[in-house]
């Protein structure tokens, strides 16, 4: 039985549990997190990154990025926008995605022109990868980090002391709360089909 995935731009439905049962380790949703200056370059990206991880199931407004000015070298003026795929993936592919979504920073020009956040949504936690290092984020190979951003508890998202300010804010729950129903939703479908 096949441990790993083949393609990271499919959701897996193969592993082996300790008993042999066939099963996703670690059942999640993929999302991502993008800045970017311009419409023009948001699609390039979203088009970009369905070659990669298939099709787009939820897609959230724009945000203005104005809570920092840490990606001054991409532009002066950014927006944040965060797309879900469809079906479950593999939390452990977490590092393949952020080592092609780091190829797709680097496409975009010279001075890239894009800054990509994959992680993923599960019931309990937004975990988001990163390739900087820092006390609350943990070493997982090849260079890159994941840190738990936000915490699901009580019906609400709730962030820690070093969750960034935005994320910290609020401002994205609903979306992030509508991609943890699609999580939960795809959850019951496999549970039925594993039945």
């Amino acid at each position: 039985m096949k441990d790993t995935q083949e393609t990271q731009n499919l959701p897996i439905e193969t592993g082996a549990s300790l008993t042999g049962a066939s099963l996703i380790d670690h059942p999640v949703k993929l999302i991502t997190g993008v800045l970017y200056p311009t419409q023009e370059i948001l699609e390039w990206t979203r088009n970009e990154l369905r070659n990669l991880w298939g099709e787009e199931e939820l897609i959230s407004r724009p945000w203005a990025f104005d809570m920092t000015d840490y990606y001054r070298d991409i532009s002066p003026s950014l927006f944040r926008c965060f797309i879900s795929y469809k079906g479950l993936r593999g939390a452990a592919d977490i590092v393949d995605w952020k080592i092609s979504s780091c190829g797709v920073e680097r496409a975009s020009g010279s001075s890239r022109a894009v800054n990509i956040d994959p992680g993923y949504i599960d019931g309990a936690r937004l975990a988001l990868a990163s390739t900087k290092d820092h006390a609350h984020r943990v070493y997982i190979r090849d260079g890159i980090h994941v840190e738990i951003t936000l915490r699901y508890q009580n019906k609400k998202w709730k962030p820690f002391d070093c969750t960034f300010p935005d994320f910290a804010s609020g401002l994205y729950d609903d979306y992030l709360s509508e991609v943890r129903k699609t999580w939960l939703s795809d959850m019951k479908i496999r549970g039925s089909n594993n039945d």
